[in-house]
């Protein structure tokens, strides 16, 4: 059976890229690419969880960040994450630049868009790791 692609996104409580970071790590998880990818905690990572660090430990994993600080990244690559594939929600949004997103718990439609792009450039990062692991 082969690995999920673990997910992680930013946790920039009260900016909302970061709540459209973590809204595209579920539209990818749950809408896009289920039963390849996991959602996993950055919370737990930096606390030192053992279950997740293991979880993600040597194996592909993609980063949803909302700002330059990475933290979505720095904790997948601490943790020992194989690939980390990184989708910055702020680079994402420069190449939508009509999208003006608003809200940090629940977003309005251009932060649900904006998510939702996020989403899909992550899938296709699913789709190349599926097709290097068939060919690994």
């Amino acid at each position: 059976m082969k690995r999920k692609v673990a997910v992680v996104a930013c946790s920039g409580i009260g900016k909302s890229l970061g709540a459209a970071a973590r809204e595209a790590a579920y539209v990818l998880a749950e809408d896009l690419r289920p039963g390849k990818t996991q959602v996993v905690a950055l919370g737990l990572l930096v606390l030192g969880d053992e279950e997740t660090r293991c979880a993600v430990a040597g194996g592909p994993a993609i980063a949803f960040d909302g700002c330059k600080l990475e933290c979505a990244a720095k904790g997948l690559a601490s943790a020992g994450a194989g690939a980390v594939r990184k989708i910055g929600v702020y680079d994402v949004i420069r190449r939508h630049r009509g999208l003006k997103p608003q809200g940090v718990t629940e977003l309005n439609e251009d932060g649900r868009k904006l998510a939702r792009a996020a989403a899909e450039e992550a899938a296709k990062t699913v789709d190349e790791v599926s097709r290097e692991e068939d060919h690994a």
